[in-house]
């Protein structure tokens, strides 16, 4: 305890540019979500700020959901001198596993001030069967 304490007081400035830079940069390569459902629908929603829609690529393959994109730099360089930027650019991966009673077939996407939503209907107990059951046979 003391050592933190003194270690945070005796060098404020060195620690603070560090202190959250793993957590940003793991946010942009996986961007932050979030996931709920209610009585018909699963949801997930993405943060993705500055990005396009055309710049995004969302896949749906066996319950997996795979969305990919990049965020390009739209600032232009010339003729200015930059003291600093915190702004993250570059691409970016998220996979999600459905869970077994959701219909990815009707997966939905809208992508609504920085935040993609995608959506997901829930089917019933019978149709959420994904496997295939295999018959014995004698030899």
């Amino acid at each position: 305890m003391v050592e933190k304490s003194l270690s945070t007081s005796f060098w404020p400035s060195f620690y603070e540019p560090f202190r959250s830079w793993g957590t940003k940069m793991a946010e942009w390569v996986a961007p932050a979500s979030e996931a709920s459902s209610d009585d018909n629908l699963y949801r997930i929603a993405l943060e993705l700020p500055g990005v396009e829609e055309k710049d995004i690529d969302i896949t749906v393959d066996d319950g997996m959901v795979t969305v990919k994109g990049e965020k390009k730099a739209s600032r232009e360089e010339k003729g200015e001198t930059w003291y600093f930027s915190e702004r993250q650019y570059g691409s970016f991966s998220r996979s999600f596993r459905l869970p077994a009673d959701a219909d990815d077939s009707k997966l939905a996407a809208e992508l609504k001030d920085g935040v993609l939503t995608l959506t997901a209907p829930k089917v019933g107990p019978e149709a959420a069967a994904r496997g295939k059951k295999v018959a014995i046979t004698k030899a």
